[in-house]
């Protein structure tokens, strides 16, 4: 069974799509309208712009989910039998598996890369990638620190991120080393994703999915809250609505993925990231990019 993955935040590099737009009428179209939808031209920040520009959280999310939306559309062959995305890439994925129109799953990323901006504009805060322990040791260390940091992605075996503030961080980062961490390293983001301090953003994005038009969709999307299978429109609306406070739960999703059936990988949108985390949760599985048609 062939599975989709949608990467997040992080996999965006300068000039990405470039190459997409100049191979496909499809993508030029879609890249326009995105500008359009977006209000400004996302694509010469994607096309020209420096590492910088690209960091940016407002610019990052959107300019990712439409690489991978796009790069979907227009691929050889792409018939999933399941979809998954880690953290932004989930609405990538619900596009891909008709859930989402291009157009609404903008709009919604959009609005949600804002207000997550806002969020840690308004309450500093960071996360950090812990390497070398079980996941129960981290969680455990997490819990015992008298500060908001919880386990936010649980990205592959032996890889944990977690998200605070930043005393919780440093207090947290300093318990996980003595624990025996092979290392426990604050990360560049602009704050605490997939944690309690993303509240504000998860109501301000909750107003505009519950008024967006969910379909049911063509394939299974194993989605990071619960990391099992969502065939129903109002399960994943829910789940989506939960996404921005819970953790991601990709090692999980990835396992239940292999499973159900799972042959093989494919990467839609920047990067390898998601592959390599494939590959720690089982060495044998085949991954690959997707590419044009």
């Amino acid at each position: 069974m062939k599975a989709y993955i949608f990467p997040g935040q992080g996999s965006q590099y300068p000039g990405m799509g470039k190459d997409l737009y100049e191979g496909s009428d499809v993508a030029k179209e879609l890249f326009e309208k995105a500008n359009s939808i977006l209000g400004f031209d996302i694509m010469d920040i994607m096309f020209n712009g420096d590492a910088e520009a690209l960091k940016q959280t407002k610019i990052t999310q959107p300019a990712i989910f439409i690489h991978s939306t796009i790069l979907a559309m227009c691929a050889g062959s792409f018939t999933p039998d399941m979809v998954a995305g880690h953290s932004l890439g989930e609405f990538s994925a619900l596009v891909a598996n008709k859930t989402l129109s291009f157009s609404d799953g903008l709009v919604l990323v959009s609005k949600r890369a804002i207000a997550m901006q806002k969020a840690c504009e308004s309450n500093p805060s960071t996360m950090a990638a812990v390497l070398g322990l079980e996941d129960k040791v981290v969680e455990d260390i997490c819990e015992s620190i008298q500060e908001v940091v919880v386990a936010a992605n649980y990205n592959c075996p032996g890889q944990l991120v977690i998200s605070g503030s930043n005393e919780g961080i440093d207090k947290a980062c300093d318990a996980l080393t003595q624990a025996g961490a092979r290392r426990a390293m604050k990360l560049p983001v602009g704050g605490a994703f997939h944690s309690p301090l993303m509240d504000s953003a998860r109501k301000e994005l909750e107003e505009a999915i519950e008024s967006t038009p969910f379909n049911n969709p063509i394939c299974p999307i194993y989605q990071n809250v619960t990391a099992k299978a969502v065939n129903h429109r109002e399960e994943i609306r829910t789940n989506l609505i939960s996404q921005l406070t819970a953790p991601v739960r990709w090692t999980q999703s990835i396992q239940q993925m292999l499973a159900d059936g799972a042959t093989c990988f494919t990467e839609v949108g920047p990067g390898r990231v998601l592959q390599g985390l494939v590959k720690k949760v089982n060495r044998q599985v085949e991954t690959s990019s997707a590419s044009l048609a």
